[in-house]
């Protein structure tokens, strides 16, 4: 995500780098290809007018210090802007209601309003530790209401039965009366959308929202409309009162404009982002970490709890101490870190969060469930004695594991590669070398096909 604006905000700071102090001459040129920047992102003109007078203001009008060069400096008035575009400090989601707390949905057809609904029943049950009921009052579009059934199915959230012919506030005052009976916690309602803005939809979702009296009212939509997004919050805005955004797709967005520009246009923060397809793919959203990724600066205290949060810390333990025994790294480890990756939303989501100069290590490896289940073929193939030991590996035995597996002998021999450059990864991380596991990364990764 952001990477246009990540590459030309890089190539800003990398020009300044060559300066000897800020002026006024070097201050315009810098300024002009910021403005540019955000242009080519699709944020909204107003809010990039107002995004550079800020900056200018606070580079003019204050004392850099002398300890900063001119890239530090303006670089660190860039990134607290961009936090305060974005929404300065962390909106939290409120619950802070008698029970059942109800949350409506509401957007554009085609939005994600239905998975994004899905996703947060979710991740209330498992950050938040509470009982949701799930409700669709789309009687509109066909399956809709299946869907989000099946939704509720795969994150195990209580879905509102509904019979046919019924009214969408008659479906959400029976839902409320079940929540209430059931002792649910949150009702997630999902609503009606069109492919755009009319008098119908908004007078439905008005008497919906005067019906329920929701603690949240998110406003759910598709980062990569950009200027139509914006446009779309502003009208949702005035018709609503929302008390939040939930940005999807924001992984498939490039170029950011809907991002940094929804808050400023709309006074809403945003509290969600959908970062990938996965019902795990919603975070909450942070605006000084969002701000550090499109600086090129990463998200390492986002990658950090991740890890903490999906990967399995067993295996992990389990792993280090075979490394610090002395014990070899085998291939059933190569295996298992890559169900590791995958659990964590894979590696080219990991890299996401990383720093420009580490994940420039692997801009060029793409990895998606295919090619690691092909991996994982190949080595579910092999004897427990040729995981264990894969120096017997033979040209018999490696055509063996090609012909079980179904790929060639050449990618055969292209993972075994790839696992030799992972043990050698790994004898560098258990010495301590951070640096040089980086740079090993890029070889562990398999590019089978």
């Amino acid at each position: 995500m952001f990477d246009n604006l990540t590459n030309r905000f890089t190539g800003i700071i990398r020009t300044l780098r060559g300066e000897a102090r800020l002026t006024e001459s070097n201050i315009e040129q810098a300024l002009r290809e910021v403005r540019l920047a955000l242009l080519e992102a699709d944020v909204a003109l107003a809010v990039v007018k107002t995004f550079i007078a800020r900056i200018k203001e606070k580079v003019i009008g204050q004392e850099v210090m002398a300890s900063l060069t001119p890239d530090q400096a303006l670089i660190g008035i860039v990134h607290q802007e961009l936090i305060n575009i974005l929404g300065g400090e962390k909106s939290e989601i409120n619950l802070a209601t008698t029970p059942p707390a109800v949350i409506l949905m509401a957007g554009l057809q085609g939005a994600g309003k239905t998975t994004s609904s899905g996703k947060l029943a979710k991740w209330l049950m498992e950050n938040k530790k509470k009982k949701v009921l799930l409700v669709s009052c789309d009687v509109y579009r066909p399956a809709a209401i299946q869907q989000l059934e099946v939704l509720a199915n795969q994150t195990g959230a209580d879905f509102y039965p509904v019979m046919e012919g019924q009214k969408p506030g008659e479906i959400a005052a029976n839902a409320l009366n079940f929540a209430c009976i059931q002792h649910h916690d949150v009702m997630i309602v999902d609503t009606a959308g069109r492919l755009g803005i009319d008098e119908a939809m908004m007078q439905e979702i008005k008497e919906l929202e005067a019906l329920l009296k929701p603690i949240e009212t998110l406003f759910v939509v598709d980062a990569m409309q950009g200027q139509d997004a914006v446009n779309t919050a502003k009208a949702f805005s005035d018709a609503l009162p929302l008390t939040g955004v939930i940005l999807t797709k924001l992984d498939g967005d490039a170029r950011g404009g809907a991002a940094l520009s929804v808050k400023e246009i709309t006074g809403k923060p945003i509290k969600f982002a959908g970062v990938a397809e996965k019902l795990t793919g919603l975070e909450p959203f942070y605006p000084d970490r969002m701000a550090s990724r499109i600086l090129g600066m990463g998200d390492v205290l986002g990658l950090i709890e991740e890890a903490h949060r999906k990967a399995d810390q067993q295996e992990a333990e389990k792993l280090m101490k075979k490394m610090k025994s002395g014990k070899a790294f085998d291939l059933d480890d190569f295996k298992a870190q890559f169900q590791q990756m995958r659990n964590m939303g894979g590696i080219n989501a990991l890299m996401d969060k990383l720093p420009a100069q580490f994940s420039q290590a692997a801009q060029n490896v793409k990895v998606d469930d295919k090619v690691i289940n092909r991996t994982e073929g190949i080595i579910n193939s092999m004897t427990k004695l040729e995981r264990r030991k894969p120096e017997i590996l033979k040209a018999s035995r490696k055509r063996r594991i090609a012909a079980g597996s179904g790929v060639s002998v050449q990618e055969v021999n292209r993972l075994l590669a790839q696992f030799e450059q992972a043990q050698k990864m790994m004898k560098m991380m258990n010495k301590g070398g951070m640096a040089k596991m980086m740079r090993g990364l890029k070889g562990m990764m398999p590019r089978l096909g």
